[in-house]
């Protein structure tokens, strides 16, 4: 019995399609934990800042054009008003 069990143990050795199938499995897992841990939160807190910012940012340059814009003040003035006729 101990023989048959020495034989299998052996057999086993030489075989390398079990290493194959383990290395196989090891990188699905290591995938796979890349991708839980992307989806749950890592990814999900640099993407919702970069959204942040750039709203942020619409928003300060929508602020500053208007305060950069010329307004229209007084009477006339302009193609055709007024009072001296236009160009």
């Amino acid at each position: 019995m101990i023989k048959y069990i020495q034989k299998l143990i052996d057999k086993l050795k030489k075989s390398e399609k079990g290493q194959g199938m383990v290395e196989y499995a090891l990188i699905i897992a290591f995938v796979a934990a890349i991708a839980i841990y992307v989806l749950n939160g890592g990814m999900r807190t640099a993407v919702n800042q970069a959204f942040t910012n750039a709203s942020n940012m619409v928003t300060s340059a929508t602020t500053q054009a208007n305060l950069e814009k010329p307004t229209t003040t007084g009477t006339g003035g302009g193609n055709g008003g007024g009072t001296g006729g236009g160009n």
